[in-house]
């Protein structure tokens, strides 16, 4: 089932919204029309595929398995003096 809200309702009432989105996709407008959707984390998952952790993106940007183009660096910290 999908609800509706206005951005005003989510504001007066997020619990309606989190509750709501346990049994569907939760439409949030902003002045008449569709702007974002509120869904439950299971179903994010199950959209998206499989959970990755923050630590199994930094490692895969590591390995180089990413389409993001990183220039190299070009730009060096001074040494510190500790003494």
């Amino acid at each position: 089932m999908i609800t509706t809200l206005s951005s005003r309702e989510l504001n007066q009432d997020f619990g309606r919204a989190k509750r709501a989105a346990k049994d569907g996709p939760v439409i949030i407008t902003d002045r008449g029309r569709p702007a974002y959707v509120l869904m439950s984390f299971d179903e994010y998952k199950r959209l998206t595929g499989k959970t990755r952790s923050l630590g199994d993106m930094l490692a895969a940007l590591a390995a180089g398995d990413s389409d993001l183009p990183v220039p190299p660096r070009t730009e060096y910290a001074p040494p510190v003096d500790l003494s």
